[in-house]
């Protein structure tokens, strides 16, 4: 087909609808132009970390318990702070600083088995001056197994929320969305 009939707007002749063909290649322009703008918003450096479904991650099934999936996500965000040049512990003696975690986000959209091979994708989707929200995504060979979104906040050790660090801030730039980058 070259062309499809799609109603654009009512005909004078209250009995005869009134349609305009439109070529199907303004449908694949539509397409192009949504295509790119999701690049766009994906054009941003991720973190990654490759994790093994062990016996202890699983229940009597030999799926992976739900509440492990939140200990991969922690790991991947350790992980994270590590390949910049930080640590939790870093983050404590030379800013008095800690990264709590406030609220967690995930949904659950397959199982993960005993040995799977699993890869978590962490990047910042967002950001304040003193906290940050970093989605996740767990997948087992290219599809998604759990989506989370975690909303981590630089604190006192008074349980206060602080400024987070310029040098930390600087060193997670190229990991934020595109929208927040400047």
């Amino acid at each position: 087909w070259t062309s499809l009939r799609i109603p654009i707007i009512p005909s004078y002749d209250q009995y005869q609808p009134y349609y305009k063909y439109i070529h199907w290649s303004t449908y694949i322009l539509v397409s192009v132009k949504w295509l790119i703008f999701w690049y766009n918003d994906n054009m941003h450096e991720n973190f990654f970390l490759n994790l093994k479904v062990y016996y202890e991650d699983t229940d009597s099934g030999g799926v992976v318990y739900y509440a492990n999936y939140l200990k991969f996500l922690e790991r991947a965000r350790t992980e994270a702070l590590f390949s910049i040049g930080f640590s939790n512990k870093k983050i404590q003696e030379n800013y008095n600083s800690l990264i709590i975690v406030k609220s967690c986000n995930i949904e659950y959209k397959k199982p993960a088995h005993l040995e799977d091979e699993l890869k978590v994708r962490s990047f910042v989707k967002s950001i304040t001056k003193t906290s940050f929200f970093m989605n996740q995504i767990i997948t087992k060979d290219k599809e998604i197994v759990v989506e989370a979104q975690v909303h981590l906040v630089f604190v006192n050790k008074e349980g206060k929320p602080v400024k987070i660090p310029d040098e930390i801030y600087s060193k997670f730039k190229p990991y934020f969305c595109d929208s927040i980058k400047n």
